[in-house]
């Protein structure tokens, strides 16, 4: 049986580390140093007594935390590895910048290093596609891999709630995808957040919804949701302001978007966890968005 740690099992590594379970891993994390929440999202994991036990224990290594935390993470899973006298494969399946993960390889040393970037929700389970009911449809994310141990990630059980991509054997090559699509997706729902303030201070943000809705743009639910991650998102987009510095872009763009999400960190709205967010109308989003 193939054994892979979690670190950390928060909201997106909980769900990739129970559709592993389902599909016959064994699942090992710690919850040592964490917070309440992150405990309760553990729940079903085999939870051991410390970083340095579930690196012993571990076949593969899935690193996932905020991008700040890469880094840190890496030098972390480096010394519990030299302590434990193991060699697992690590992946990072952090939101970082091609130069910030040749770097976390570098920390790494001479572990087995993958390189992953994961686009879509936490694994929920398969569910049924269409009013057709033609089959199943995936519900949790893509996991992008890169690297010459790459493979090894793929084939991992994920149980049909995880599809993995694998790129190429460069290390560098996932995290360069992820920059490319979070910058759509989360550049857009800064851009959506700016628009419904806007909207609220010159009275017209229901008018303003129902013309983005024509249009498939009206992510109100997604704003409150972003907003309680906006202190991940900060790093984030400084990630992908250097990667496009490094592409002989300008980095000027994403460098403003972190201020945005730095702003709306700072917000009542960023208080609550992501899964308490859904039911908020949007005169409440953009009112606790006001409020310090």
């Amino acid at each position: 049986m193939t054994t892979v740690g979690i670190v950390s099992p928060g909201h997106m590594g909980a769900g990739l580390g129970s559709a592993l379970r389902a599909g016959g891993a064994r699942v090992v994390a710690t919850v040592d140093g964490r917070s309440p929440r992150t405990a309760r999202l553990a729940e079903g994991l085999e939870l051991l007594p410390d970083l340095t036990e579930v690196v012993r224990a571990a076949d593969v290594v899935l690193s996932v935390t905020p991008p700040g935390q890469a880094q840190p993470a890496a030098s972390a899973i480096a010394a519990a590895a030299r302590a434990a006298g193991t060699t697992p494969v690590v992946a990072d399946l952090n939101a970082i910048a091609p130069e910030t993960m040749a770097e976390v390889a570098r920390i790494l040393g001479g572990l087995p290093v993958v390189d992953g970037s994961i686009s879509g929700p936490p694994p929920r389970g398969p569910r049924l596609s269409g009013p057709r009911l033609s089959g199943p449809r995936l519900s949790g994310p893509r996991l992008y891999l890169s690297g010459p141990s790459a493979e090894v990630v793929a084939a991992l059980p994920w149980a049909g709630q995880v599809e993995p991509i694998v790129l190429g054997p460069s290390v560098g090559t996932a995290s360069a995808l992820k920059m490319c699509t979070a910058g759509v997706y989360k550049g857009l729902n800064a851009l959506l957040t700016q628009a419904m303030r806007t909207a609220a201070r010159h009275g017209v943000l229901d008018q303003v919804l129902a013309d983005l809705a024509r249009n498939d743009l009206d992510g109100s639910a997604g704003v409150a949701r972003a907003a309680t991650k906006a202190h991940r998102f900060v790093d984030e987009m400084k990630e992908i302001s250097a990667t496009q510095a490094g592409a002989g872009l300008t980095p000027t763009l994403f460098a403003a978007l972190a201020e945005v999400y730095a702003e709306i960190a700072r917000t009542d709205l960023a208080t609550g966890d992501p899964e308490t967010t859904g039911s908020l109308p949007p005169a409440e989003v953009v009112a606790r968005l006001s409020r310090p």
